[in-house]
């Protein structure tokens, strides 16, 4: 994922609320966003994740892996996955349509698409980002990088042959378009999606005409992060 700039923490804590640690321009915004088209309340804590300091320390003690998003629950439980994180919001608020009805065929393509994104473009920015850490340094680190990219780009032009438009899945808007426009604003960056993924491109477009997500979007993206 790109690198995070620190950021003043955003809102208040109050009673009843859910509170959102992330890092500007990290996996966060997608959550940030769910939980404002919910409008269920909420607070941020923003911070550099991987810096040492106290944020980090608080972190970890709340998510052993010291990844964000990082969701605290009203009653104090902790939540660790942006998909599963998006999943009990809709439980919460269904009128916010992140998840198609039940029964309807945008379901199953729903489920299929997120993990997908999850479970295969996800861990390639993990191991890319920073191969030395798997690698080692030197050139198998270099040629990791290399590899885990061109896999990347790989499953995006997979994905752009099922995309529908101009949402994701065709016609409705779901939690599917808040990753796709987030992530689209990594690596390898909106231009490349523009030429090689225009299918990806124009749905992120017509997201990021969403109100609630285009705020998110200009607090964590300005300037774009590519």
């Amino acid at each position: 994922m790109p690198a995070t700039r620190e950021t003043a923490p955003q809102g208040a804590a109050g009673p009843g609320s859910f509170e959102l640690i992330g890092s500007r321009g990290c996996g966060s915004a997608i959550v940030e966003a769910a939980l404002r088209l919910t409008g269920l309340p909420f607070h941020l804590t923003d911070l550099p994740y991987l810096k040492p300091g106290p944020g980090r320390d608080r972190l970890l003690r709340l998510n052993v892996s010291g990844q964000v998003p990082t969701l605290v629950l009203p009653d104090g439980g902790i939540m660790t996955e942006s998909a599963a994180m998006i999943l009990h919001l809709h439980d919460l608020a269904p009128h916010a349509g992140l998840v198609p009805p039940a029964g309807t065929p945008e379901r199953w393509r729903f489920w299929n698409l997120l993990e997908r994104l999850i479970g295969s473009v996800y861990p390639t920015f993990t191991y890319g980002d920073d191969p030395a850490k798997w690698a080692g340094p030197g050139a198998a680190a270099e040629l990791m990088r290399v590899k885990v990219h061109d896999r990347r780009a790989e499953l995006w032009q997979e994905i752009e042959r099922e995309i529908g438009a101009p949402h994701a899945l065709g016609a409705h808007f779901s939690a599917l378009d808040l990753y796709v426009a987030v992530m689209t604003r990594w690596r390898p960056g909106q231009d490349w999606f523009r030429r090689s993924c225009p299918r990806l491109a124009a749905v992120a477009e017509t997201a990021a005409l969403e109100p609630h997500l285009a705020t998110v979007l200009d607090r964590h993206f300005d300037p774009p992060l590519e």
